[in-house]
């Protein structure tokens, strides 16, 4: 998912007081802090849900929703880059210990992360750029895009400060076998998840 920045506190509030805020005043979107900004995300339209539950599957097959490790929708991620940074990704793959990392307001360590996915909204440049940036930061092994804007999948590995320093683009008839540093063998089929996901909003 994607999001918008929204204007900066005023009146000396601390970011997640002002996050927590926002989030209070408009239930159901998303709010998260990257970069010291406040991006605030809409409710996912039904093709975005789509294409996570598509997602799932090939993690569930492989047994990585179990005693080692669990697939979670929406769960928050602390990040190292900002002292209030946490982002949301749509959908993570964790160590099973999630709980024995928690760091605070419903977020966790980085170090339990073993992959993070984000499928494009409207503003897909948070995900394709702003997010990789954090990501990266934050060490976190895999990062998978669903670009329905372009009609891609990104797989972004071996984080190097603020970057990956692999970044491989796939299109609709290809086949995916994800890093197996993730638990299991993973293999996404490009145009499954494509069509489930339908094509990019417009903004």
């Amino acid at each position: 998912m994607s999001a918008a920045p929204a204007e900066q506190p005023l009146g000396g509030w601390p970011l997640i007081d002002e996050a927590n805020r926002i989030m209070e005043r408009l239930p159901g979107y998303r709010v998260e802090i990257i970069g010291g900004q406040i991006l605030v995300s809409p409710p996912a339209d039904g093709p975005h849900a789509q294409a996570l539950t598509e997602l799932m599957l090939p993690f569930l097959a492989a047994g990585l929703h179990g005693e080692e490790a669990k697939v979670l929708q929406a769960i928050g991620l602390w990040l190292t880059d900002g002292r209030e940074d946490y982002a949301i990704p749509d959908l993570s793959l964790v160590d099973a210990d999630l709980e024995d990392h928690h760091v605070e307001n419903n977020c966790y360590d980085p170090v339990v992360f073993r992959l993070v996915l984000e499928v494009t909204s409207s503003n897909y440049k948070t995900d394709l750029r702003t997010k990789v940036t954090a990501y990266a930061n934050a060490k976190v092994p895999v990062y998978v895009v669903v670009d329905r804007r372009h009609n891609r999948l990104h797989v972004l590995t071996d984080p190097a400060q603020d970057e990956y320093a692999t970044h491989r683009v796939h299109a609709p008839g290809e086949l995916v076998t994800l890093p197996e540093s993730i638990g299991a063998k993973v293999t996404l089929d490009v145009a499954e998840i494509l069509t489930a996901a339908g094509r990019q909003p417009e903004a």
